[in-house]
């Protein structure tokens, strides 16, 4: 009885210590055949909590700023702040406006004083564009007095004994006629 007994235990114990190497084929058949799915059910239950997680966070979120914001003082503080850095904004922004307006009031001014030059000139006999030539001039020969010589330097374009009938001067740039006869051979 004993050998009996010895030998169910055996088997009995072959059984419990068995891998899940059985499990590989079948689940192996299920990856292949249901696999892309699998793979976007995980991504999207993924996103799922993740938008979950976000909506969670910001309902703690305003919880704590209703429960702040019931708090009498810190609403007139959090707003005597608002008030002042909006007034700190404008202030700022007026500043901006007062400037480009007198920008714009200098260069009009300008513009009305080169109208009445111009008008004078021209009621003289004078270009009223020579005018303002002669000042160009007198702004560039303040920078640079080499402007009023010509230049002689010139290479010319091309050499005297150029020709485009003769082939050669050209360069690697030559024209040559192709093959003549059937070009598939034979």
């Amino acid at each position: 009885m004993e050998a009996e007994g010895g030998a169910r235990v055996r088997n009995e114990a072959v059984l419990q210590n068995q891998d899940l190497s059985f499990l590989l084929p079948s689940v192996t058949a299920f990856l292949s055949d249901y696999g892309w799915y699998v793979v976007f059910m995980c991504v999207g239950v993924y996103l799922l909590i993740q938008h979950l997680h976000k909506n969670r966070s910001r309902d703690s979120q305003s919880s704590s700023v209703s429960a702040a914001s019931q708090d009498p003082e810190s609403v007139v503080r959090s707003q005597a702040a608002l008030e002042a850095s909006r007034r700190r904004m404008q202030e700022e922004q007026d500043a901006r406006a007062a400037e480009f307006r007198e920008r714009q009031q200098r260069l009009e001014e300008e513009k009305r004083r080169q109208k009445i030059e111009m008008w004078e000139s021209m009621k003289e006999g004078k270009s009223y564009r020579g005018n303002a030539k002669v000042a160009q001039q007198n702004t560039e020969e303040a920078t640079s007095s080499s402007s009023l010589r010509p230049k002689t330097d010139k290479k010319p374009l091309r050499n005297s004994g150029y020709s485009p009938l003769s082939g050669d001067g050209g360069g690697t740039c030559s024209w040559r006629p192709g093959r003549r006869g059937p070009s598939a051979g034979g």
